[in-house]
């Protein structure tokens, strides 16, 4: 067995690869700075030994044999430094996941802009309940499995299910980290412009997509979002056969994978699932919001590709458990007040979120606090997007911008710009981060008065968000 040091184990795909490294025995160890739960607990729980901040001396202590380098560290880093200078081996975290996990297996990769989390996890759970023992690597923690990484379960034939972001993947190599996935089934959600720090432009995001579909053998198939023009363009290049899932009404629609007649209750959706225009089974699944009910259609068509009957799909879909921060429900507090965490950053995930809890929630208040902390959401690129992906919520608390130097103030969120838009809705907003109070205290401060009996608050943003969460369970009791 060897000896991986994870430069950089607090993301999320980084911990879950290094608790499944752990598991299969080999010795691990890491470092990363701001760590916070849920991958901070995620890594205390299964015993991974980490140093909190970066330091010559974590990597002389450990002596690994490899380096996994996360894309976030870059050169002067010293503990990158340090294995440059020794000439410690250095591997970026896909090719390890490349090699060590995926190898022989059948692979099937979740791509696109939004959904690929609970899109993967419905994935691996749909091959886990139907027998087939998957080995999975998921951009968060699926509460099917409260591990966000594992092997696959076969020796032979068997599946490993990827969670193919198009981010880059370490110092050394530019590439998108799924073109070193191997897809075999492929999934295309959607496709936005989004990750401004690395990519240019839509256009550049299209180029990596393409080299995506590229990498797919005649003998796969590629799965794409049917309503989605950019999508399907992309998929147009395809060597491997396509298919499509949509929403489109029956007569318009060209998907080969559809859903018609969705119900929702306060537990789940329903839908009549169609395939080729031939209505094949009734879906009940515990997701909410039309986007959740595509991620639910691009799973049963990879599960039914596995060689999963649909009977036996059906059965799995009402015991799926949304992944950790997906419309996770933190708990229900006195008056009745619901609080609701999620990862949405971008401002389409905003809008579909919050269209999906207003489905949820008929009637009730959304009290919505967004933290401005991607590298795109904290640029003007979205200015005018932000002003209009609010529209279920009644109050709208801004976080402060994350790390606001970087960038230029004609480059930067304009919050004040933001506030009046929003006001001009008739939305009750605030600023944070403005006054003596300090941060995110001053969010608690502000909505004390301002909360009704049955209000919900939701949480967004893809960081810690300041502790805000803690202070809300105390201050809501």
């Amino acid at each position: 067995m060897s000896s991986f040091y994870f430069l950089g184990i607090g993301g999320t795909a980084m911990a879950s690869v290094a608790v499944a490294l752990s598991h299969a025995g080999h010795a691990v160890t890491g470092s990363d700075t701001q760590l916070y739960p849920p991958m901070s607990s995620y890594l205390d729980d299964h015993n991974i030994r980490y140093f909190n901040g970066f330091s010559e001396k974590n990597l002389q202590s450990v002596s690994p044999d490899v380096v996994i380098v996360g894309n976030a560290i870059s050169r002067g880093n010293p503990e990158l430094e340090y294995a440059l200078d020794h000439h410690i081996e250095l591997i970026s975290m896909p090719d390890l996941v490349r090699h060590h996990l995926i190898g022989q297996n059948t692979s099937i990769v979740v791509a696109g802009t939004h959904g690929k989390t609970t899109t993967t996890s419905l994935v691996a759970w749909l091959l886990e309940d139907g027998g087939l023992k998957p080995g999975f690597l998921v951009g968060g923690i699926p509460e099917n499995f409260s591990i966000g990484c594992r092997a696959s379960g076969r020796s032979e034939e068997g599946f490993f299910v990827t969670e193919g972001d198009e981010y880059d993947t370490a110092f050394f190599d530019k590439r998108s980290k799924f073109l070193l996935y191997r897809p075999d089934i492929a999934i295309i959600n959607n496709i936005e412009f989004d990750h401004a720090d690395i990519f240019d432009s839509l256009e550049d995001i299209k180029r990596s997509f393409r080299l995506f579909v590229n990498l797919i053998p005649r003998s796969g198939l590629l799965l794409v979002n049917g309503d989605d023009p950019v999508a399907v363009d992309i998929a147009s290049r395809a060597f491997c056969k396509v298919e499509r899932f949509g929403l489109s009404p029956e007569s318009e629609s060209e998907s080969e994978w559809s859903a018609c007649n969705i119900r929702v209750d306060s537990q789940a959706s329903t839908f009549d699932l169609y395939y080729q225009g031939t209505s094949l089974n009734t879906i009940r699944v515990p997701l909410f919001g039309n986007y959740n009910i595509m991620n639910t259609l691009a799973a049963i068509a990879a599960a039914t590709r596995s060689g999963l009957p649909l009977d036996a799909i059906a059965r799995s879909m009402p015991r799926f458990k949304r992944p950790k921060r997906r419309m996770e429900i933190v708990g229900t507090y006195s008056r009745d007040i619901t609080l609701i965490e999620d990862f949405a950053h971008h401002p389409t995930a905003i809008r579909v979120t919050l269209e999906a809890l207003g489905q949820l929630y008929p009637g009730r208040r959304l009290i919505t606090c967004f933290e401005p902390r991607s590298n795109t959401t904290t640029r003007n690129i979205f200015q005018q997007e932000l002003s209009e992906c609010f529209g279920p919520a009644s109050v709208v608390v801004m976080g402060k911008v994350y790390r606001p130097e970087r960038y230029a103030p004609d480059k930067s969120l304009n919050t004040v710009l933001l506030r009046e838009a929003l006001e001009k809705q008739g939305k009750i907003v605030f600023l944070s981060g403005q006054g003596a109070t300090s941060y995110p205290a001053d969010i608690v401060e502000f909505l004390q008065p301002h909360l009704r009996e049955g209000d919900v608050v939701v949480l967004l943003s893809n960081g810690s968000f300041g502790g805000l969460k803690n202070l809300l369970m105390e201050s809501l009791g």
